[in-house]
């Protein structure tokens, strides 16, 4: 049997079929490259491009293929983005998540694990942010994840279908060995602008908001490590396929770091200053967001590998080098 990784060509998508691969898995990748590259798929990774909004594509992957799980990636996932235009955000992330979920419904795909957002949560009201938290997004873009979960929920209550929904609060870092990392052009994800701006591909790093209710004045984070997160969906896999029931987990480490702090973070491990500009908030920011994930290692077994802020940039910092190097075609 194989996994469908949905969005397999891009930042998170790529660990994942790399890590599915390492564990000896039949891996394939539907991704419409619109901000994937067709070179981070694993050279042993059948790529189909196209959309998870195509139903005829999908029926056609689930006819040719003996595949029983879905991971899905392919989304939309910038918040100011969401914010000044949402449709996109609801047809790209809501609707074609429904027409995915509607393939696998028909063709007997039993297993399904969802890239969800802490965004749901909000600004929360307790922080560390357990998964029975109030759900109240605060941008389209949570909201858009949101309704999915809420497909996912009422799917599973009316046919033979599971699903695990995984709550991921900011991914950084890169493949320890090397093979891929985050890739996109003009990406928002703090650490990897960070370390642009360091390695000096961008002139500046700009902090957004700098009067939150916090120690320094800027937004605080649960940074984790995007191998310790594909872990945790290849986990959710096996307890999906053991026929686990539905789930929805966080995915963090249980303690924050501040904007500054990262910055502070990659100076020092890239031993460079660079030039910081303070900016007003960003609509759809939350003040504090860190995740309570004691569920996820009590019902998975996970354990975090790499939880150290200064591993983390290490290995962005390592990806970015290696990406300069190849835009060059040095």
């Amino acid at each position: 049997m194989a996994v469908l990784v949905t969005g397999g060509a891009g930042y998170i998508g790529s660990h994942m079929a790399w890590e599915l691969l390492d564990q000896g898995e039949t891996v394939q990748v539907v991704d419409n490259l619109s901000t994937g590259f067709d070179w981070l798929v694993p050279g042993q990774v059948q790529l189909v491009t196209g959309d998870i909004g195509d139903a005829d594509l999908l029926d056609g992957l689930f006819e040719d293929r003996s595949i029983d799980a879905v991971i899905h990636f392919a989304g939309s996932i910038i918040v100011p983005e969401s914010v000044s235009d949402p449709l996109e955000y609801y047809r790209n992330n809501t609707c074609n998540s429904h027409t995915l979920i509607s393939a696998c419904v028909r063709h007997g795909v039993k297993n399904f694990i969802f890239s969800s957002t802490a965004a749901v949560y909000g600004n929360p009201q307790t922080v560390p942010v357990p998964e029975d938290a109030p759900l109240a997004p605060i941008s389209p873009y949570g909201t858009s994840k949101l309704m999915t979960e809420q497909i996912l929920r009422d799917v599973a209550a009316a046919h033979d279908f599971r699903y695990a929904a995984l709550r991921y609060f900011n991914v950084a870092g890169a493949d320890p060995a090397g093979r891929t990392g985050q890739s996109t052009a003009n990406a928002t994800h703090l650490i990897k602008v960070a370390c642009e701006a360091a390695l000096g591909t961008r002139d500046e790093l700009v902090v957004f908001g700098t009067d939150y209710a916090t120690a320094d004045g800027t937004g605080i984070r649960d940074y984790i490590h995007v191998s310790d997160l594909v872990t945790a969906h290849r986990l959710a896999l096996n307890h999906l396929r053991a026929s686990g029931d539905s789930v929805v987990l966080n995915c963090g480490y249980g303690h924050g770091a501040s904007v500054l702090q990262v910055v502070d973070a990659v100076k020092r491990v890239a031993g460079i200053d660079f030039a910081v500009r303070r900016a007003d908030r960003r609509p759809g920011d939350a003040a504090e967001i860190v995740a309570r994930a004691d569920m996820a290692r009590k019902l998975l077994g996970w354990q975090a590998q790499h939880d150290d802020l200064d591993v983390i940039v290490r290995h962005a910092l390592d990806w970015e080098k290696h990406l300069s190097t190849r835009n060059r075609g040095l």
